[in-house]
């Protein structure tokens, strides 16, 4: 049960990202909201979270670490598949 709430938590902070970029095509890619939300979230959130002081515990600066982490994971994706049809 936990896994699951792991991945779902990481697809909305993914399409999150992906909402804050703006979409590309008008839909929101769902296999890129997991693999950023997750990546993201781990590293974003985890790092973040133990700078701040808090632990591994589920805290607003691990949901906005995520976020930027998932912001990060997410223009870097985009920025490389545009490198890589150019």
């Amino acid at each position: 049960m936990l896994i699951l709430g792991i991945i779902l938590f990481g697809m909305l902070i993914g399409a999150g990202a992906q909402l804050i970029l703006g979409r590309d095509g008008g839909g929101i890619d769902w296999t890129m909201a997991i693999v950023a939300g997750l990546v993201g979230s781990f590293v974003g959130g985890l790092l973040i979270s133990l700078l701040s002081g808090d632990g591994i515990e589920l805290r607003a600066s691990g949901i906005i670490g995520s976020l930027v982490g998932a912001l990060v994971i997410t223009a870097a994706w985009r920025w490389y598949a545009a490198r890589k049809t150019a």
